[in-house]
Parts: structure tokens; sequence; C-alpha cells
């Protein structure tokens, strides 16, 4: 009986890229950037069209798809910094509950540098375990440096005759389908995830595809002429850190720069179909799900890379998920949805009960539905980029909400925003003093006040509420006067009450 049970769970993989926004997929589109593997995935499942990030930055983005929980609530503040002790990740979660758990590729939420420290964590088999630090353990110490420093062009990648065997993704992929192929001979069910570093820098990718956009000029868009007039002040400090505008009016940044991360984009789908058509031939009624940690600018509004800014490009990411007779085919959801929801629906998918403690929906009901509305509003932030380095801004504190047409985003060292992104879609008339959208901008004020305390954000206090549109002052130096107990996560015992010592019967208290 208990074979049977195990039986009937499915099994479930989660694939995920690095820096890879909608405005590089071709079904999101961009029929020129050539995904043909996601292209069919979301013909064959359902496509999130407007999903975002919590995060722009790797780490940040990673902790809350992982756990279910926000960054400012699970620790992951910036990257290099680990999730908190008393914080579990889905790896955990199933695997207490009788699944084979196997992580392979990028983890970056280990709290040490950019490549990882090489352990598996909790939660996952060190079997399949391959982070950054297993990658260039397997390389020479000639081939490390060539591959950091020298295989960001398409010259050097024929002059030292680079195959697809020497990539990480390459490797990576080889992992899943062993993973997959020795999976054929268990009853359990199993979690797999494929975290690929690509198309991030160094965007080393083999022939033909670091040869493929070699003529290609990428479509920027208007807000390529941002002005910063009415914008935040720290966005004009960052572009003007950057000293490539000059080379994308020359024409130059795309042929030189974004052809290799074009081509890794497309090699990376390459990489992403071969497991796809490994689990259709071995496990077809497999629950598979697809995203990336966050996008990049491209030179959007004259910034590189992602950072302290809640424009489309960075934060719009794609979200593909098909299952078998259990998903749609085919079908777009329109309305927004975040990746703090994925946790909670692989746990829904799993049959496993959602402790409060996750701060997401499970968005299964949409797979049926595209119309059922799981999210009325997506939230964002932004803290520092990193801790590693004194660059990137430092800190910059930043509180976002988008409602499905309305973006306000509160920076709260520099000036806040207000996008109309029906009307504007490119985000360059900046609306947060125009009269006309009062209502809009206090409703939208007023949600994300609530959800800074609702999930305790340590940052929450007045400073967030005293704008220089708006003088509201109604939370003062006591803030919103309620004492919130941290929510059971399904291991710890109940907090208890400060005033009783007695465990709590309730998540909220008036003070």
């Amino acid at each position: 009986m208990e074979q049977e049970n195990k039986r009937k769970k499915p099994n479930i993989v989660l694939i995920m890229t690095d820096t890879q926004g909608t405005n590089v997929i071709g079904c999101y589109g961009r029929p020129k950037m050539k995904t043909p593997n996601l292209d069919k995935m979301a013909k064959e499942g359902i496509k999130f069209q407007q999903a975002y990030t919590c995060q722009p930055v790797c780490g940040p983005a990673r902790s809350a798809i992982f756990t279910g929980v926000y960054p400012h609530s699970n620790g992951v503040l910036a990257n290099n910094m680990p999730i908190g002790n008393n914080i579990r990740t889905i790896g955990q979660r199933l695997q207490d509950n009788d699944y084979h758990t196997a992580f392979i590729g990028k983890w970056h939420l280990d709290g040490f540098d950019y490549f990882g420290t090489g352990n598996c964590p909790e939660g996952w088999d060190p079997k399949y375990w391959y982070d950054g630090k297993n990658y260039i353990e397997d390389l020479t110490a000639e081939e490390r440096k060539l591959w950091r420093q020298k295989l960001n062009r398409a010259g050097n990648i024929h002059k030292y005759e680079i195959t697809e065997e020497f990539t990480w993704a390459h490797r990576c992929s080889d992992r899943a389908i062993d993973f997959l192929n020795e999976s054929t001979k268990s009853e359990m069910p199993f979690f797999l995830v494929v975290s690929y570093d690509e198309p991030h820098g160094p965007s080393t990718c083999p022939p033909p595809y670091c040869d493929m956009f070699k003529n290609f000029h990428y479509n920027f868009g208007e807000n390529i002429k941002e002005t910063f007039e009415n914008k935040p002040n720290h966005q004009e400090i960052w572009s003007a850190s950057t000293n490539l505008t000059k080379l994308a009016r020359l024409g130059l940044l795309s042929r030189i720069v974004m052809r290799m991360y074009f081509g890794c984009n497309s090699y990376v789908d390459y990489e992403i179909g071969r497991v796809l058509n490994a689990i259709d031939e071995l496990f077809p009624e497999t629950f598979v799900i697809f995203t990336s940690d966050h996008g990049t600018p491209l030179l959007s509004h004259k910034l590189l890379s992602k950072g302290p800014a809640m424009y489309q490009e960075t934060t719009n990411i794609p979200l593909i998920v098909k299952w078998k007779d259990k998903s749609l085919n085919n079908a777009v959801y329109s309305h927004p949805i975040s990746q703090i929801d994925i946790t909670p629906t692989i746990l829904d998918a799993a049959g496993l009960e959602c402790p409060p403690f996750l701060q997401g929906k499970s968005f299964l009901k949409a797979l049926e539905d595209p119309n059922e509305k799981i999210d009325n509003e997506v939230f964002l932030e932004f803290t520092r980029y990193e801790v590693n380095h004194d660059g990137w801004g430092g800190f910059q504190p930043i509180r976002c909400v988008f409602d499905g047409r309305y973006k306000l985003v509160i920076n709260l060292l520099s000036s806040d925003e207000l996008y109309d992104l029906k009307k504007d879609p490119e985000e360059l008339n900046n609306l947060i003093t125009s009269r006309r959208h009062k209502k809009t901008r206090r409703r939208l004020h007023d949600k994300i006040l609530e959800w800074m305390d609702t999930t305790r954000d340590p940052f929450r206090g007045y400073v967030w509420e005293e704008r220089p549109w708006r003088k509201r002052y109604t939370q003062g130096w006591h803030g919103s006067g309620k004492t919130r107990p941290r929510k059971d996560d399904g291991y710890e015992p109940r907090a208890r009450l400060y005033e009783t010592a007695e465990p709590v019967d309730k998540w909220e208290y008036k003070k």
C-alpha cells in the first residue's frame, strides 16, 4: 500500500536559467531570439504572460523561489547571503515527504562566493549536486581562467575549439538526464531542479550559437532614449557609470557584446531541450515548470545589468508550465503572478498542505482555467545587490507593487515612480505627482504598507509611509500598532507571546 501511495505522487521538474527575461524568448513576442524548445513547451502547456521575480538579483530571487517566502523574510537580502537557519527549502519539505530530490546547477544560496561551496545542502541528494564550485573543480587551472576571461567572444570560442561538452550547461543537462534514467529503476516520486547559469555572463556557448547573432541588431525600443526626467536620481548615477550608451548609439554593442549573450540564450534553450526530450521519453506525465531568476535591461532606460530598478525588462520573467492532461495546451495566463507562488504550487501538486508561514499561493487552478485570478497584485523588493562588493549602488531599499496595469515603486532613498503600463508600456512617463492618479497611487501605497506589515518586513516603518506626495502619518513611531508572531512552518513549535510566554493562538495582535 505504501508503494502504491508513492506512485500516485507526481514527478516534478523545475528548470531555470539565470538572467533571462521575457524580452529574449521567442514565445513572449521575440521570435528572432531562436528559442524553439521553450516555444514548443509553451504550445504544450501554459505561458504566464505577466510573471514577476520577487527581487531582480540572483540570490534573493532564488531564495523566494525555493522557500516560498520573500527575501526580506528568509534572510537573503543580497547576493552572497545565506538562507536563514530556520527557513526550510522546497527540497527539504519534499524530501521529508517521500520524494527523491535532486538539485543540479547554480544554487547561489549558501552565502559564499559566486560559485558556491561545492557542498550539497540539506534537502537534496549529494550524488547529483553540481554547483559552480563542482564545475570549476572539473576544469584545469588554465580552463578556469579561459572560461572566466576569454570565452565571451566568438573568436576565442573558435580559437580554443570550445565544444558543448566544455560548458557548465551541458554538464548539468548530462547529469539531469542521468538522474531521469536512474529514476526509471525506482518507484519513488522525484523532484528534480536543473538550474543553468547560462545565459548569464560570460555567456560561453559553442558553435553554431556563438556565431548565430553576428549581424543581428536587437530592437531596444524607445526607452533606450531615457532622459531621466522626473526619474529617481540613483538611476541616472547608475547609467552614467557605464560608458556603454555611446557604443549602443554607434550600433556596436549588440554586435560586439550582446551577440554572445543572445547566442548563449539560444544555446541554453538547446540544453533545456535535451532535458525536456528525456522527460517526454521517460516520464511524459511529469509536472514541468520553467522560469528564470530575473531579466536584464539590455540598455533599456540606459541601464546595464539587473539592479535597483523595477522596469519590465528586469522584473518580468518567463514562467511556462506543462503537465500532461492537467494543464491546457497553448494557453496564456494574462494576470500577474509571482515567483513567490512556485513553492506553494509544487507542494499543492505533490498533495501536501501549504503551511501558513509560506507567503505565496498555489496557481494549480490556473493550469486548467487561465481566467482564474490567483493574485490581485504582485510585490517586488530590493535591498542591495551584493555584500561581497561595495559597488552596484550599495544600499538601495525599494518596495514595489504591480496590479496588472499600474506599477508603484517606492525608492526609499530617492524619488518614487508610478507607471501606467497599459498606456505607457515602456515606462517612460512617471506619474508619481499626477493629480489624476492620486487615488490609484494611494491605493497601491496602502497595499505596499500592508504587505510589509503582514510579511514582517524587517525594514518596515513610518519612513515608507511619509512620502513627498503623501503625508499619511497614521503609523508614526509605533508603526501599525500590531504584533505579528511568526507563523507555523510545519517544523518549529508555535511562537510564544511575549506577555504570557504561552503559544500564540492567532497570527496578529494589537499592542
